[in-house]
């Protein structure tokens, strides 16, 4: 597997994952088959179609490659049906979150540095791309964005948007590290949720 091909199938899987957390998001909130899939795309792509447009990828590929689409509506779709059969929904949501996110983080950071886009702003528009879909997600559902709130969320991106580039200025660019940091955050985020770590928040 070329490294274009192993970026394009995590990018998808991060797509995916993305969608069904954001469906089942919407599956719990009792929205409708439309609202469901709505709600999946805008979680599976939000962030990518932001950081398309940064780095001047127009139209982004939520648009221009119809497999991104097609991907997060299957996968919202899916949750739509399977969703009576799945347990404890809340968990399952947090799951593929804490998926989405490692994943989207990783190819949003090498898509940005493939750009030509400093490190700094790599690692930025690396977390943008994995916390944009969540954010969307939540003010769709009515929810307070889980990135605004105390949880260890966008410093989890953050923080692998910053081994990403670390690895990438070393050379280690290849399907391995980036699935190796993507697994990594993602059990960061999850011992996080189990930990009950939070950011300060500010005294009343």
């Amino acid at each position: 597997m070329t490294s274009g091909s192993g970026l394009l199938v995590a990018d998808l899987v991060g797509v995916a994952v993305f969608a069904a957390s954001g469906a089942s998001a919407g599956v719990v909130k009792r929205l409708d088959l439309f609202g469901v899939a709505f709600v999946g795309f805008a979680a599976a792509l939000g962030g990518g179609i932001l950081r398309d447009l940064a780095i001047g990828a127009v139209p982004p590929l939520a648009f221009a490659d119809w497999r991104y689409p097609v991907t997060a509506v299957l996968a919202s779709m899916a949750v739509f049906w399977l969703h009576p059969t799945l347990n404890r929904v809340r968990r399952t949501v947090l799951l593929l979150d804490a998926a989405g996110l490692g994943l989207f983080t990783a190819t949003g950071t090498l898509k940005a540095l493939a750009a030509g886009v400093p490190p700094v702003g790599a690692c930025l528009l690396g977390m943008l791309t994995a916390i944009g879909g969540g954010l969307a997600r939540d003010l769709l559902t009515g929810q307070i964005p889980v990135v605004l709130r105390s949880e260890i969320y966008a410093v989890v991106a953050l923080g692998g948007a910053i081994l990403i580039t670390v690895l990438h200025t070393l050379g280690f660019a290849g399907p391995l590290p980036l699935v190796g940091a993507a697994a990594l955050m993602t059990g960061v985020r999850l011992l996080a949720l189990y930990r009950r770590w939070s950011a300060p928040v500010a005294a009343p």
